[in-house]
């Protein structure tokens, strides 16, 4: 919910604890502030029939309907609050402002029968053109369809600034959504205007009608985008308000298949999040070599080498295979990328949202048709436009990066080579990869829409109207972290949020996991759920030989400075492993830690002849050697280590180290400026250099002071 000022806020937190009377007496203070006479004359019939119930309550009567009166008048109370909150953040934007009063014109009924009769006359319309002549029949379709856009667009807007709904309008509305006369695309975009509404305020009547629509819908389009509306509406702190919300989740839940399609969109969603992160990984990685390597042409066999008598293949006669591997090789990389869910085109269809067609708020959420009249005079000068149908048609491109594409393609397709466009405007020009066999699939239908809700919150001017989900730092009351939400507690999907943090660890969301492992209940908890608490001694109760709690444990110790016990660790877990080098090399630094240097050179000693181009081993090999005076010996290792370009800063620090022990002052502190230059300064050794392991050694303070001002000098 956007923020609300502080008197408003009083009468929400009054409403979330329950407290009907105290949410009469902060919605009279906040009335006396800002007056609205209708407001408060609803608000003194609430209160008398409050204060009616409350003196039958205190003479000792007994009122089996106390409850259900309770509960209808602080569900009234949230009406008008609501209704209240709805007017402020109308009030506090001038683009929702537009938004409500141009939706509401004297010219536009707003009837139920009006919205539902122009909806219908739509489709019968479209379906009679087929009987027009041919020489008025795309003229007239035009008009059909610019007259409905704009209705649809009215429409969209309207629901978008609604206020709270009553049970009849919602009943109409469940009722046009399920209706087969009406077209499929008014019906997506009726959902998403719904979703807007309710992700700016609760409207139970709105919720319902979602969770209805997704329960009820023989469309597999409208349903999928009615599941994520009602989703991203959950408001659990109203749950002492609106305890229906809980109740028509349960229902739901009983059905193995809601809580795999509720899997399915919380993983979609850590995919979502992921997108700039992603695609930051093709733009560095991936697009160069595309780039580097795209000396081919498009034909009607697919791509082919263009011929050139360069001097460079003359030399280098693998250099055309080459690319042509490392092009395949990058574009199979996207392919795989694509396949796992990941939204590959993000960030190259950003720069296309500023084209006028994404001023209208509605356009970010309609489904694709190529009869758009925004698009229209796109899709009449278009010379491939079969091509571009068919790339449209098979690639796994969300709604609004399709109009982006329709929008841009004369433009782009102009670019290229005469022989290419004639391979295009032929529709010769194979897609391969991009063919999507599953497009109709409810999970790839939902990654769809996701990938379109994202996009308009990321790019939208406006966005910062609504309620955001993909801003901030995914916070306790995140909407995107559905697991965590208090309505699915003690639910069967509690049995699916084992993979559902195993995903969020994957990708780095550590927060979201916590958040999900706080709702595990008692008999959840078992090693894993431990492990993935940091709770390992609770994990290796239950499963004492667990490898990867025995790792965690030992890291943790280690981290603590309880070099002992990380080494008791790193032993049980050798008995269990005892062929894993990290083991033994992790074992040998806790025996330098603990001064054990002459166990510890065994262990590295094996470790080096064993692996000798590995440089961590080497790096261990170098410091036990100094921390045993063997100096001479650990330069050597130095040395190599700084040779073969794998040093890192602390490896000159520890190399300066050496060499101060070996006197070699000037060379010492000249490895101490290059640790400085490597490693940023929040990432130092605070202080530069350990004092207590150098007195061991005969360093004195003196010397100490003196090869700091050596050094900073």
């Amino acid at each position: 919910m956007k923020t609300l000022d502080h008197s408003l806020e009083r009468v929400y937190a009054q409403l979330c604890y329950g407290n009907c009377g105290m949410a009469i007496a902060e919605l009279e203070t906040y009335l006396a502030a800002w007056p609205d006479g209708q407001t408060a004359e609803a608000l003194r019939v609430i209160k008398e029939e409050y204060s009616l119930m409350a003196d039958y309550w205190r003479k000792g009567v007994v009122d089996e309907q106390r409850q259900q009166l309770y509960q209808r008048l602080l569900q009234q109370v949230y009406q008008l609050f609501a209704n209240i909150a709805v007017y402020r953040r109308l009030q506090a934007s001038s683009f929702l402002t537009g938004l409500y009063q141009g939706a509401r014109q004297q010219s536009y009924d707003r009837s139920l029968s009006a919205i539902r009769g122009e909806m219908e006359n739509f489709v019968s319309e479209i379906a009679m053109l087929e009987f027009e002549p041919e020489n008025k029949r795309d003229e007239k379709s035009r008009m059909l369809y610019k007259a409905h856009q704009q209705h649809m667009n009215t429409l969209f807007n309207y629901i978008v600034t609604s206020r709270m709904w009553s049970e009849g309008v919602g009943s109409g509305f469940t009722d046009l959504l399920l209706s087969p006369t009406v077209d499929s695309n008014d019906q997506q975009l009726i959902v998403a205007a719904i979703m807007l509404a309710l992700m700016s305020q609760f409207d139970m009547v709105k919720f319902r009608l979602l969770t209805d629509v997704y329960r009820q819908s023989q469309d597999e389009h409208v349903r999928q985008r009615a599941l994520v509306g009602w989703v991203f509406s959950l408001d659990h702190h109203l749950i002492n308000v609106f305890p229906e919300q809980k109740a028509i989740i349960d229902e739901m839940l009983e059905s193995d298949e809601v809580c795999q399609e509720l899997t399915e969109l919380q993983m979609q969603l850590i995919l979502t999040l992921n997108a700039e992160k992603d695609n930051d990984i093709i733009s560095r990685e991936i697009m160069p070599d595309l780039i580097k390597n795209n000396s081919f042409q498009i034909t009607r066999n697919g791509i082919e080498e263009t011929e050139e008598d360069s001097l460079e293949e003359i030399l280098h006669p693998d250099i055309a295979e080459q690319r042509m591997e490392k092009l395949e090789a990058s574009m199979q990389r996207i392919i795989d990328m694509q396949k796992q869910g990941v939204d590959v085109y993000f960030a190259g269809f950003a720069q296309m949202k500023r084209y006028p067609f994404f001023y209208d708020i509605s356009n970010w959420f309609v489904p694709f048709f190529m009869q758009h009249p925004d698009v229209a005079q796109f899709v009449e000068r278009m010379e491939c436009l079969r091509f571009v149908e068919s790339i449209l048609t098979k690639g796994p491109f969300c709604n609004s990066d399709k109009y982006s594409f329709l929008i841009a393609a004369n433009d782009v397709l102009s670019r290229f080579p005469a022989s290419m466009r004639e391979v295009m405007m032929n529709n010769e020009a194979s897609l391969g990869e991009m063919e999507i066999g599953e497009s109709q699939t409810a999970a790839y239908l939902r990654r769809i829409y996701l990938m379109d809700i994202y996009r308009f919150f990321r790019l939208f001017p406006n966005r910062n109207a609504m309620n955001n989900p993909f801003e901030g730092n995914h916070s306790d009351d995140d909407i995107l972290n559905v697991f965590e939400s208090e309505l699915f507690m003690q639910t069967p999907l509690d049995g699916y949020k084992a993979s559902v943090v195993r995903m969020m660890k994957k990708h780095h969301f550590d927060k979201m996991a916590r958040g999900v492992l706080n709702t595990f209940p008692e008999s959840m908890r078992d090693a894993q759920y431990y492990i993935w608490t940091n709770s390992y001694e609770k994990a290796l109760e239950i499963e004492p030989d667990n490898v990867r709690a025995l790792a965690g444990a030992a890291r943790w110790q280690f981290s603590c400075g309880n070099y002992a016990q990380a080494d008791e660790y790193y032993d049980r877990l050798l008995l269990l492993q005892p062929d894993k080098v990290s083991y033994k090399l992790n074992k040998a630094v806790c025996l330098v830690k603990m001064e054990d240097n002459e166990e510890a050179l065994k262990l590295l000693y094996q470790l080096d002849y064993e692996h000798a181009e590995d440089a961590n081993i080497q790096r261990v090999f170098a410091w036990a050697l100094t921390c045993d005076g063997k100096l001479e010996q650990a330069e050597k290792v130095f040395v190599q280590l700084l040779a073969d370009h794998h040093a890192t800063g602390e490896d000159y620090l520890n190399y300066g180290y050496c060499l101060w022990l070996m006197n070699r002052i000037d060379d010492a502190a000249a490895n101490f400026r290059k640790y400085m230059e490597l490693t940023p300064a929040e990432q130092r050794n605070d202080p530069l250099f350990d004092f207590w392991w150098l007195k061991k050694r005969g360093v004195d303070i003196i010397q100490y002071r003196m090869m700091e001002t050596l050094v900073q000098s």
